[in-house]
């Protein structure tokens, strides 16, 4: 899926992280979403390695990057030791500066990684989201019925590893299989059951939803008052639940200097819905 792309395993200070790299030109960092792995970016990563040199990893916990220990309060898989992971991987493949892009809970480790790497990011765009800490603020049973996951992941282990470990088919089936084969390829899928039927991955993943219930919290709350200074770009999908309880752009100018915004004719898997929708978005503000 990742034809020409290189595939490396990189060691960083707490854990090791599968990638792929194609292309040349400035560089930009891919970062996927839950329940997927870097393969979420199939069908654009190619395109935009004609212009850009491409970074697309896999996430801590996630895919077959490493699975480090839980920590106290679960800041092993905090957003910014998952942020750590990515500078260290670009400062390892010989970048100090570069855009971020990240869809989900991807884009919660770059807007991190932008809080605290300011100096390292050029452009930041976040896919369907809306800063972590704002979800929290703004709980009601809509939300929580459109959001479940998030409040059953957080349960303590070994709750929801073993109910997804029980049948993990079914379990990604649930969450992706509405969206095969025209968005969720047979073969992208086929990777995400890979990574699912091991269950340090079903554990990592939850340990990432705990820890944006907890650490990231008091993260973000520390942060408040701070703003992101480089240019944001705000993407989300029409047919998702997101803006239809929240202005997406709104808020992210309570959190950074510079936004733009827009809707895209997708649900909440906008690289994989939408991709050629994606992709023009993300190369006008990249290209800017």
């Amino acid at each position: 899926m990742f034809e020409g792309f290189e595939r490396r395993t990189i060691t960083t200070a707490e854990t090791t992280i599968s990638l792929v790299k194609g292309g040349n030109g400035a560089p930009l960092l891919l970062l996927h979403g839950y329940p997927q792995m870097h393969v979420m970016w199939h069908k654009i990563a190619p395109r935009l390695a004609q212009d850009f040199t491409v970074v697309v990893p896999d996430l801590r916990g996630y895919g077959d990057s490493g699975k480090p220990a839980d920590g106290t309060n679960h800041f092993g898989y905090c957003k910014r030791a998952t942020a750590q992971d990515q500078v260290e991987v670009m400062q390892q493949l010989g970048f100090t500066q570069f855009a971020v892009v990240g869809h989900d809970r991807g884009g919660r480790v770059a807007h991190r990684l932008t809080l605290d790497h300011a100096e390292r990011v050029t452009k930041l765009a976040v896919l369907d989201i809306i800063p972590t800490h704002a979800v929290f603020q703004n709980v009601t049973k809509t939300l929580a019925t459109a959001y479940y996951h998030w409040f059953f992941l957080i349960q303590p282990a070994p709750l929801p590893e073993t109910l997804i470990g029980n049948n993990a088919e079914f379990y990604l089936d649930t969450m992706l299989g509405r969206l095969k084969p025209n968005a969720i390829t047979p073969e992208a899928f086929a990777e995400y059951l890979r990574c699912f039927s091991d269950p340090g991955v079903i554990h990592g993943t939850c340990e990432d939803y705990r820890a944006g219930a907890s650490i990231d919290l008091e993260h973000d709350e520390a942060d408040l008052d701070r703003k992101i200074t480089c240019p944001v770009l705000a993407l989300w999908g029409e047919k998702g639940f997101l803006h239809k309880r929240h202005d997406v752009p709104a808020i992210w100018r309570e959190r950074a200097l510079d936004v733009r915004g827009q809707s895209l004719p997708c649900g909440h898997f906008l690289p994989e819905e939408a991709p050629e929708e994606t992709l023009a978005a993300l190369q006008t503000f990249l290209k800017a």
